[in-house]
């Protein structure tokens, strides 16, 4: 390296005059913007140092070391693996069962060998947040481990014990017992909503069993859909989140964790700047049950939801545009029934949420006490009304069964309409496709391949039940019922498809 005397007089290269000018520019344009009084332009900056915070933060948060002993398959033969139909079979195999692994003869059952066990070990993070010793990790960090143990920024062990876990929005509460006149540091939650992207966030946790790591980043987006669960609504960060990150924590630049390491996206299974972590208000409600029950009691609408599309908006004469979650099908014995909710209703609104996309819905319905009265705010029909429901309890083996429609016998006639060919239903044509017994409507026999129906997947074997939320018994009613939102002025039609075993779902077609 030159001097710094040399390196002034050195001679100065075409592309550093080309800097040196559009600096001095840049210089002589702040100058004149600042003696106008116009602000200059800001440029952006993020904390000078992080450590003071990473100081505040780091002994709360903890590794978690599980580990799942199973017994291995047992070896039940001991000899060498004969193909099947060698002369003699029969003979080495009473030999080298009797000679048993060591020879020797009959053993007795004490005598034998045990099973051997094997052992797997996973590593992962967490972060204390009551002092008493309440853990939170992620629910895949501890699995089914029967050894879990937690490990304190200062390298102490402590045994934990398993208070609840919840796999449907990746959480476990865990409990250790703090050693005598050593208090454990607890962190508190924040506010998740309150966060945007382009706020800073840091990641502390466990890499790759590094230890305690910190990496820091901003809120890259909110409310991600990463398809893993029921429940998604991920905070996205570009902080850096790799392999036993899980289970830490995210915090703001307060000290408050606003949100729990997760998942990444990720092609090699490093940081590529893309990690989820689920949001703290999200997260608080289910730890809370947990600690309180051991389980987490959901609320339950009983209905089944698909989205809406900007067919099925204009279709359903949604003025305000695409929102709202579509019920396609209502539990007969669900609160929903109860309340007087049907299939084609658009809830846009529950409980004083507003929901955007189908994908809301079960997040809000769950996050809702068991028992609440709660209103729902429905189109239907192109007007809104709203209807109060009771909630029920969310179980894991509910399986809704959906509305039926009661409708005449159809009558026997093909038509084409929309692509589509259609007849009534025959015993013959239940028969041959299958259908489940009392579904009625009007059966799709064919589907012209270059229509939008085939695009829509409609498939021969379904069954059209409702055109344009009215129920249809024949192929007549079909035709006559597109003929009227023609004349009304619709540009599209909305289907209610039922498949052969008798769950329905919308779909939106054009009718230009």
């Amino acid at each position: 390296m030159l001097p710094v005397a040399s390196a002034v007089r050195a001679p100065r290269s075409r592309a550093l005059q080309r800097s040196l000018r559009s600096a001095l520019a840049a210089a002589a344009l702040a100058t004149s913007l600042a003696v106008a009084g116009v602000p200059a332009p800001a440029f952006a900056k993020g904390p000078e140092s992080l450590a003071d915070l990473a100081d505040q933060v780091t002994d709360a948060v903890v590794n978690i070391s599980a580990s799942t002993t199973v017994d291995a398959r047992p070896n039940t033969r001991s000899g060498p693996q004969l193909p099947q139909g060698t002369p003699f079979e029969d003979l080495f195999e009473e030999f080298f069962n009797k000679r048993g692994q060591r020879g020797g003869g009959d053993r007795s059952e004490a005598d034998r060998p045990k099973p051997q066990q094997r052992k797997s070990n996973s590593l992962g993070s967490g972060f204390i947040i009551d002092a008493s010793g309440i853990v939170v990790t992620n629910n895949h960090v501890i699995g089914d481990a029967n050894d879990i143990q937690v490990i304190l920024h200062n390298g102490t062990k402590l045994k934990a014990e398993i208070i609840g876990k919840d796999a449907k929005i990746d959480l476990a509460v865990l409990r250790v017992k703090p050693e005598a006149g050593k208090p454990l540091k607890a962190v508190p939650f924040g506010d998740s909503e309150k966060m945007r992207p382009g706020d800073w966030v840091i990641a502390i946790g466990n890499p790759f069993g590094l230890g305690g790591s910190v990496s820091a980043g901003i809120v890259s987006a909110r409310g991600r859909n990463i398809e893993s669960g029921p429940y998604d609504n991920y905070i996205q960060t570009d902080a850096a989140i790799n392999k036993g990150n899980s289970g830490g924590p995210l915090f703001n630049m307060n000290g408050e964790v606003i949100g729990i390491n997760t998942a990444i996206l990720s092609p090699t299974g490093g940081s590529v700047g893309i990690g989820f972590a689920v949001p703290s208000n999200n997260a608080s409600q289910v730890i809370d049950q947990l600690r309180e029950f051991g389980e987490v009691r959901r609320g339950w609408l009983g209905v089944r939801i698909q989205n809406v599309d900007e067919t099925t908006a204009e279709a359903l004469d949604m003025k305000d545009g695409v929102k709202g979650a579509l019920v396609a099908g209502v539990d007969e014995k669900g609160p929903a029934k109860a309340a007087g909710l049907e299939i084609g209703d658009v809830i846009v609104k529950f409980n004083g949420t507003a929901v955007k996309s189908s994908s809301d819905l079960p997040r809000i319905v769950a996050s809702t006490p068991v028992g609440k009265t709660v209103d729902v705010l429905v189109i239907r029909k192109g007007a809104e009304t709203t209807k109060s429901v009771t909630l029920g309890r969310l179980e894991d083996t509910d399986k809704p069964t959906l509305a039926s429609v009661k409708q005449p016998e159809p009558e026997s006639a093909v038509r084409q309409v929309l692509g589509l060919n259609l007849s009534g239903i025959t015993d013959e044509a239940r028969k041959r496709y299958s259908l489940k017994d009392g579904l009625k409507g009007v059966l799709v026999t064919r589907v012209d391949p270059n229509s939008t129906a085939a695009d829509k997947q409609i498939k021969p074997g379904e069954v059209i039940v409702e055109v344009g939320q009215e129920a249809v018994n024949a192929p007549a009613d079909v035709s006559k019922r597109i003929d009227q939102l023609k004349k009304d002025g619709r540009k599209s039609v909305l289907l209610l498809v039922a498949g052969a075993s008798g769950d329905v779902r919308f779909v939106a077609l054009g009718i230009d």
